[in-house]
């Protein structure tokens, strides 16, 4: 049975090749995440190595709890005075201190920030350039002296700088000049991603980042046939309270979990894609095999005529199964090489710029891509297989002998609909059921979705006749006989229309939740900007999230017409035993700033003092706290407050600017050091125009990373950052809509070689080539059709269910995208319709008539 298997996959090899590109595209998305990531991963583990290279041990400040990068807050920092104190340990062969920052931006000569794709800007401090702590390399000119820095070749070649240019500098100050003394890169050949690098003297790095007298770390090496960890004993009780330190090792891994943790995201994430698309594949394939399993009944009836048995003929399914699931897969393997390249290509267009070593093919993404993808073939031909069990012998003989349906098969729907109620059961279960973990709701909301899919899918053939009989009019007034012909076709075999459309089905359900989801918060977000925003201007950072300076405020404050600047002060506090964003705020947010107040007025702002704090009703609930409650908030550096809460506010929908808590801004200076501002809003006489908006550009010149926007602006620019997660999602669920669309390509030539006779008929009493096209044609889009408007329905429900339990975001219909949602079904129609309307009308009818 092997080589007949073997055989019968050589005489069909179109449908068999296109059955085999479902699991060739889901499999590449499994190859090439893991590519992907695997590769970030040891890109960034080779800059954590570098960076610590030489050094056997390092001191660090020691925050009270973990911080996120880029927070606001960063850990204390440590007296210069600590330095002599480790170089004179007897162990210590070698030390350096430095100080670093990750918002150094660098200023073209445009005037403007050099950003790169959203990647970090780096500031550092080099002691000694010939250090062994030191990982970069001096490509031209010498290292940095006082009021001199180096930057690195990429930020040098496309910029146009060269050795002895000023280059400006802003870091918590305004725009500094200093003369580029040198060109540098790291040790290692790797590439950056968009980071820029910035190296300065230690004074003048210190001048810069405001931490004179400080530092943030101390590199040290042993002396020789001095351990680690007898190193780490000599150390470790000079430290003060804010102090800690670990092996140079640790340290890396250190600085390496936070990346690690992104990375696991990242592969998560995409691997679902994967997993779609795969899902959707696997649609494609039971589908393609059911139509050729029941093309070939009277083939599998002869053979067991000549006495083959159902476990025999079970078994050459298997094998063919088999055969198109190794093939298919190690063609995606290898694809998933090109995909991660164009993953890498996706996220730089998008402004997520990744550092990178080249592609890393490790064994386990052999494994796991070739064992997912034969699986998935697999499972997915047993049901088609086990028909072909079915087959009688007295079928060889019998014309246009079908398959009879299975014991079950009058349980069809009954089955669909219950599955598809205890699809809903677990989703809603897992959005609000109680005392859920995130892992447990993320299990229940997966299981909920897949039993939906399945259950919809199998219930849809009731749907067909219905849909079709709607969706198919236009095509009888346009197409004319061959428009009625195609949707009687369709209609014909609801089962395989319906089987056909789900793939598609399940790729525009996800597409339409994701924009679903996108026009509630857009929609939820402008109208809390709109109740909230009572100023004309606000500053944020130019990638629009990034805390700035609180000195550009202050400066934005000096510009003509200015009357007041409201600023929010932002970072990470420990509250209830929990790490949160906590906020602050200046007396000035009264007059920017109208909140709808439970307890307390607008005046509160501005009279919270040095105790005062604030909550939204949401938290205060959560917490049982009412006026005078006691709130007690741990900062960075370990210290304690308690403060009294002032008042209780109720956020509209789309959320607020402010976090969980928010004490005054005085009170958090005095806790944080080189506080920052996530948002500054700004109220002007005579209010928004081109004269206020040019004084605000001007008194903001120095300080060349935050920038100014009115109203309007300021909502499209926070928008723009879902816009670049919604283009990727839309591309990465695209991969969907391209496997759903050879499914349909499949099931189309399928049903060309199935209807060859019934062709040649229509052709023999008068059908043109022309007309063979159109109704293929029709049949093509009337099957995107249903699909479509399953799944735009389906994904509406769903997207439903999702805002139902978030509060920030209010329900909005989609109604520009459904629209292109529909016409981009009918594309998909029309394009899976080309090649099997032209083989169709290739037929020769005297030939067609023949055909068995």
């Amino acid at each position: 049975m092997t080589k007949f298997a073997l055989k019968g996959l050589l005489t069909r090899k179109l449908r068999t090749a296109l059955t085999a590109v479902a699991i060739v595209l889901g499999v590449a998305m499994i190859s090439g995440t893991y590519i992907l990531t695997d590769s970030i991963d040891s890109a960034f583990d080779q800059i954590f190595t570098d960076v610590r290279q030489g050094s056997n041990v390092v001191v660090s400040g020691k925050s009270a709890f973990d911080l996120s990068d880029g927070s606001g807050v960063t850990e204390p920092t440590l007296d210069e005075s600590l330095l002599d104190e480790v170089r004179a340990l007897p162990g210590v062969g070698q030390a350096e201190g430095s100080v670093d920052s990750d918002s150094t931006s660098l200023i073209g000569k445009d005037g403007k920030a050099i950003v790169y794709g959203g990647a970090p800007n780096l500031g550092f401090a080099i002691a000694n350039g010939e250090s062994p702590f030191n990982p970069l390399r001096l490509v031209e000119g010498k290292w940095p002296g006082t009021d001199e820095i180096v930057i690195d070749s990429g930020v040098a070649d496309k910029e146009d700088f060269s050795i002895g240019d000023e280059i400006g500098v802003q870091v918590e100050g305004p725009v500094q000049r200093l003369k580029i003394s040198g060109i540098v890169e790291f040790g290692s050949d790797l590439s950056l991603g968009g980071a820029t690098l910035a190296g300065f003297d230690l004074p003048t790095a210190q001048r810069l980042f405001e931490k004179e007298g400080r530092l943030d770390e101390i590199a040290v090496a042993a002396k020789p046939g001095v351990s680690d960890q007898a190193l780490l004993s000599e150390i470790r009780p000079i430290l003060p309270p804010n102090a800690q330190a670990r092996t140079a090792q640790a340290q890396a891994q250190e600085d390496a979990s936070e990346t690690n943790e992104f990375i696991s995201f990242l592969r998560g994430f995409l691997l679902a894609f994967g997993g779609i698309a795969l899902f959707v594949g696997s649609f494609v394939i039971a589908n393609s095999l059911s139509i050729t399993i029941a093309q070939r009944t009277r083939e599998f009836a002869t053979l067991r005529t000549l006495g083959a048995s159902r476990r025999q003929v079970l078994t050459s399914i298997i094998i063919e199964a088999l055969v198109v699931g190794i093939v298919a897969s190690v063609v995606g393997l290898f694809l998933g090489l090109l995909l991660a390249s164009g993953l890498f290509a996706l996220f730089e267009a998008v402004g997520f710029t990744l550092p990178n070593t080249g592609l890393l093919f490790e064994t386990r993404t052999v494994v796991v891509a070739l064992l997912v993808g034969i699986l998935v073939t697999l499972f997915a031909s047993l049901r088609p297989a086990l028909r072909a069990t079915r087959v009688p012998p007295i079928a060889a003989v019998r014309e246009g002998a079908t398959l009879p349906p299975g014991r079950f098969a009058r349980f069809r729907g009954i089955g669909a609909a219950l599955t598809a109620v205890a699809g809903f059961a677990a989703l809603l279960y897992g959005l609000f059921g109680s005392g859920l973990g995130t892992t447990q709701v993320l299990i229940w909301m997966g299981l909920g979705a897949l039993l939906i899919f399945l259950g919809v899918a199998l219930f849809s053939s009731r749907l067909v006749r219905p849909l079709a009989h709607v969706l198919g009019w236009p095509a009888t007034r346009v197409g004319g006989a061959a428009g009625t012909l195609a949707r009687d076709n369709s209609m014909r075999n609801p089962q395989r229309t319906a089987s056909t459309a789900a793939a598609l089905m399940i790729g525009l359900a996800l597409v339409t939740l994701v924009a679903t989801l996108a026009a509630g918060i857009v929609n939820s977000f402008r109208g809390a900007v709109n109740d909230l925003f009572t100023g004309d201007y606000a500053i944020t950072a130019q990638n629009n999230f990034s805390p700035i300076p609180t000195s550009a405020a202050e400066a934005a404050a000096q510009a003509p017409g200015v009357t007041t600047v409201g600023s929010v002060r932002t970072g990470e506090a420990r509250i209830f035993d929990s790490t949160e964003f906590a906020t602050a705020v200046d007396p000035g947010m009264k007059d920017v700033i109208s909140m709808d107040w439970i307890e307390g007025s607008q005046d509160t702002l501005a009279t919270l003092g040095d105790d005062g704090a604030f909550t939204d009703d949401g938290y205060a609930d959560d917490h049982d706290l009412r006026l005078g409650s006691p709130i007690a908030i741990t900062f960075p550096d370990g210290t304690t407050k308690t403060f009294r809460l002032k008042g209780i506010f109720d956020p509209p929908s789309g959320g607020s600017p402010f976090g969980p808590v928010t004490i005054s801004a005085a009170a958090w200076d005095a806790e944080v050091a080189r506080p920052k501002n996530l948002y500054s809003f700004v109220k002007m006489t005579g209010g928004a125009n081109d004269t206020n908006q040019a004084a605000l550009d001007q008194a903001l010149a120095d300080f060349p990373n935050a920038k100014a926007q009115d109203r309007e602006t300021f909502i499209d620019n926070q928008i723009s950052g879902l816009s670049s997660i919604l283009n990727i999602l839309y591309v990465l669920l695209a991969l969907s809509i391209v496997v759903s669309l050879f499914g349909i390509v499949n099931t189309l030539v399928l049903t060309v070689f199935e209807r060859t006779r019934e062709i040649g008929m229509l052709r023999a009493i008068g059908m043109t080539r022309r007309q063979t096209r159109r109704m293929i044609r029709h049949e093509s889009v009337i099957t995107s059709l249903i699909g479509a408007a399953i799944g735009i329905v389906l994904g509406i429900v769903l997207a439903g269910l999702l805002i139902a339990r978030v509060d920030f975001i209010q329900f909005t219909f989609p109604t520009t995208q459904v629209i292109v949602f529909a016409i981009a079904a009918i594309l998909v129609g029309i394009l899976a319709a080309i090649f099997p309307a032209r083989r169709a009308a290739k037929l020769n009818p005297l030939e067609a008539l023949h055909y068995e």
